[in-house]
């Protein structure tokens, strides 16, 4: 059995300060450390929110999220460390870079990244400059090096040991202008996930990492790849996405077999759940996932 150990990261650098900064408080309200068995590891503040658009890189906090991506990985680090399974409750998904920085220093790791979006925008594409719009990009050693190369370490993860799985945005993302996914990327879009099925599709992502990158590999959840009816909240929400049952299969399955070494929750916004119920039945589903873990 993995022993957890959860780590809040409430950073909204790569976005707005509307209220996604309070996941990690909502899902430990909703009982989440005692649903996992998780320890509680920390919790790794943000510097100030500047909400200027910094003209040098056209992104918005580039310095405040490379500080605080190098926290977080000291905080990610330390548990892996401990023989432990870092849960990482975000926070938007600029917190993405700091979990990955971690490994890095580490290892060379895939990445099974869960989002309603594809998130490869470059600066000037993203409309208003958000990171949490281009975490994918940057982790791959895309845009600007302030963010792109953290450390000097260069891609956080390599194109080929990443699966983006249940995205669809990609009519979208067209019209903004966004770069294209790259070829050795392996793009499993929603509608790919349908044909095949949550489970199989899971067990191609998961055979696809382990694969590649044999250290082993980090699952990050953006909790809008749901369905928009069932996650309302979300800041940028578009119709579809994954059912509770199929975010669970694809959870279970990249959790169980040994190759996951943490994952990341981001984007689920709590002021926009006022009774709590999508905080439960969010946490609920994590600990399903986990229920099968080896």
């Amino acid at each position: 059995m993995r022993k957890l150990a959860i780590i809040e990261a409430p950073s909204v650098l790569g976005l707005r300060p509307t209220g996604v900064e309070d996941l990690p408080a909502a899902l430990l309200r909703a009982g989440l450390a005692e649903g996992l068995g998780a320890v509680h590891a920390g919790r790794v503040e943000p510097p100030p929110y500047d909400s200027e658009r910094d003209p040098g890189t056209g992104v918005l906090n580039p310095g405040g999220i490379a500080a605080y991506s190098v926290a977080l990985a000291g905080a990610v680090g330390d548990v892996l460390g401990d023989g432990r399974f870092p849960v990482v409750l975000g926070g938007d998904c600029s917190v993405l870079l700091g979990t990955l920085l971690a490994l890095r220093r580490r290892d060379r790791h895939g990445l099974l990244f869960l989002d309603g979006h594809t998130d490869f925008y470059q600066p000037s594409a993203e409309p208003a400059g958000e990171v949490a719009s281009m975490e994918l990009a940057l982790a791959t050693g895309r845009g600007p090096r302030v963010l792109a190369d953290l450390e000097g370490r260069g891609p956080l993860v390599r194109d080929e040991d990443v699966v983006a799985l249940g995205f669809r945005d990609a009519e979208e993302s067209a019209a903004h202008g966004m770069q294209p996914l790259p070829p050795a990327l392996h793009a499993m879009e929603l509608d790919t996930v349908r044909a095949l099925g949550a489970a199989e599709a899971a067990r191609r992502a998961v055979g696809l990492l382990i694969g590649g990158a044999d250290a082993g590999y980090w699952v990050h959840l953006d909790v809008d790849v749901l369905d928009d009816a069932l996650m309302p909240a979300v800041d940028y929400r578009q119709p579809d996405g994954l059912t509770w049952q199929e975010l669970e299969t694809v959870l279970r399955t990249a959790l169980s077999g040994g190759g996951a070494v943490g994952l990341t929750v981001t984007i689920f916004n709590p002021r926009l759940d006022p009774d709590g119920t999508l905080a439960r039945r969010l946490g609920d589903c994590l600990v399903r996932a986990f229920d099968s873990q080896g």
